[in-house]
């Protein structure tokens, strides 16, 4: 890879520290994608003695870039995200995608694929952290920041994404103990 598109690899990935999310960190402050997919990344690599036949370094990976397609449109919540968002979401990742580095291309690509099919462990492993990691950053927020639906979101969300480990299971079921902890004490 050419330094010059090194640094243009880097200058697209940088909008996602402006790109807000419906999270706020535990002061208050509204918090970007890119500190969700650093937080996220973080719990892949602690999780390397409890997942030792998975290959966490891919984990990783696909937590550090599974959302560069906000570089593009912005963060959508969940709850309002549309099946035409993720059309137009995967069509400029995938129009950026093509014009990187052949090599680059092919790992991005790879990996995008392999995270989209949620086929593999890793790529269940990561799809759960992505949800948990939301879960766990609204228990860390304000309750006054949380909008009404998320009360129920926050009982109901990521079951389904950690039914294929028995350690994320008891995890969701330690998250879940408080956000009901958080609610009683309002």
């Amino acid at each position: 890879m050419k330094a010059r598109e090194y640094l243009e690899i880097l200058h697209v990935a940088e909008r996602l520290k402006d790109t807000t999310r419906h999270c706020t960190t535990s002061k208050g402050r509204v918090e970007s994608v890119a500190e969700h997919s650093w937080r996220i990344s973080l719990m892949a690599m602690l999780l390397r003695e409890e997942f030792p036949k998975l290959d966490i370094d891919k984990v990783i990976c696909m937590c550090i870039i599974h959302d560069l397609g906000e570089c593009f449109t912005g963060d959508i919540p969940v709850f309002n995200k549309t099946d035409k968002d993720r059309e137009v979401e995967d069509k400029l990742l995938a129009d950026w995608v093509n014009t990187l580095p052949e090599k680059t291309k092919k790992s991005f690509s790879a990996l995008f694929a392999e995270m989209q099919a949620l086929e593999t462990k890793e790529a269940k492993l990561y799809k759960a952290l992505d949800k948990l990691e939301a879960l766990i950053q609204h228990n860390e927020a304000p309750i006054s920041t949380w909008a009404e639906n998320e009360y129920e979101l926050q009982k109901t969300y990521a079951h389904d994404a950690v039914a294929f480990s028995e350690w994320l299971k008891e995890l969701r079921a330690e998250v879940l103990k408080d956000s009901l902890d958080k609610i009683e004490a309002e």
